[in-house]
């Protein structure tokens, strides 16, 4: 998300109406710090960025456009003129939501804005575990040529003949199962908190209790949110109820997976192999087993990236900051 996106769709939005100012951080190439682990950050999960030179580039600002910046209680304290913060996220993780609704700070996101992109990605990693892909790939570069690969009980199936289970469904969740249903798959969802569309239920789409969908699924792939509840909800428990043949697939979040439990798993023959995109800590550390396990595809939390994910971003939060102007109620309030 860069600063001058946001400025353009603004503008464009809202005309040459405001005095801007930018700031730029090292994220991705920089990693993330976490609320929990830094002092007087206890409120925020995830942000980057220094909280005193973050302040002092806000100063006397009223609204701030924000993508990863921190919003702690005590920063919200030395921001007294601050009235709307926009965050180009699905969810205000690196916002104090205590301290803003203390300080009556609006603050909206852009439910949404990755979810086509996480989808189509999810796709690609299904296909690259159950299609071989990612193995023939491999063997090919250290030049062995895996022609054992066509074996009719080491070659991959395709996804009209399977089972996939999908763990939430919401905004990834609703659009990944209609993707799936252009492949002819059989379709589980777990979700307690919603209805399935009545065009999923047509079209044979069933909602079952996660015991179901982690005993019946060819693939279960994760798209819920981290809440207390979902919390390691992949542990070794969840593991040893899945099928032996069976592919995890994680392009949520990495603490919906405790990932020993998962290590041990793919290691013993608990489940046949897994598609990782997030984990439990980023970057993955260098002596991580994940790296030189010979059944998982890996890859650097990269699901929600797409220049469409951007543009998306940036224009929803202009729009917001264009009714914040024109003291219209907000579209996506947190």
């Amino acid at each position: 998300m860069l600063p001058e996106v946001f400025r353009q769709e603004i503008v464009s939005a809202c005309g040459e109406v405001f005095d801007f100012k930018s700031m730029a951080n090292g994220w991705p190439e920089e990693p993330m710090e976490h609320g929990y682990a830094v002092a007087g950050m206890d409120g925020l999960k995830e942000y980057i960025g220094d909280p005193d030179e973050v302040c002092e580039f806000i100063g006397d600002a009223e609204i701030l456009v924000n993508h990863l910046a921190p919003l702690s209680a005590s920063m919200f304290e030395r921001l007294p003129l601050l009235k709307m913060v926009a965050v180009s996220r699905g969810g205000p993780v690196n916002i104090d939501m205590q301290a803003a609704r203390k300080h009556d700070v609006l603050v909206v996101n852009t439910p949404g804005r990755n979810a086509s992109a996480v989808a189509e990605f999810t796709i690609g990693a299904i296909l690259a575990e159950t299609r071989r892909i990612r193995v023939g790939h491999e063997s090919l570069r250290n030049r062995e040529w895996r022609g054992d690969l066509y074996r009719a009980d080491l070659t991959g199936r395709e996804l009209h003949e399977m089972t996939v289970g999908v763990v939430g469904y919401g905004q990834v969740g609703t659009r990944l199962v209609k993707m799936l249903r252009a492949f002819g798959t059989k379709i589980l969802v777990n979700d307690p908190y919603v209805q399935l569309d009545p065009e999923d239920i047509a079209a044979g789409v069933r909602q079952v209790s996660f015991e179901e969908v982690l005993r019946d699924s060819d693939v279960l792939t994760l798209q819920a949110r981290v809440t207390d509840e979902t919390k390691h909800m992949i542990n070794a428990d969840s593991l040893a109820a899945m099928r032996k043949d069976a592919v995890l697939i994680n392009t949520a979040r990495g603490p919906l997976v405790d990932y020993p439990a998962l290590i041990h798993a793919l290691k013993t023959g608990a489940i046949a192999a897994a598609m990782l995109e997030t984990f439990d800590i980023e970057p993955v550390p260098h002596d991580s087993e994940l790296l030189s396990l010979p059944n998982v595809t890996l890859t650097p939390h990269i699901a929600g990236a797409s220049v469409y994910t951007v543009t998306k971003a940036a224009r929803m939060a202009a729009n917001e900051v264009c009714r914040y102007l024109n003291q219209q109620p907000p579209l996506n309030p947190c």
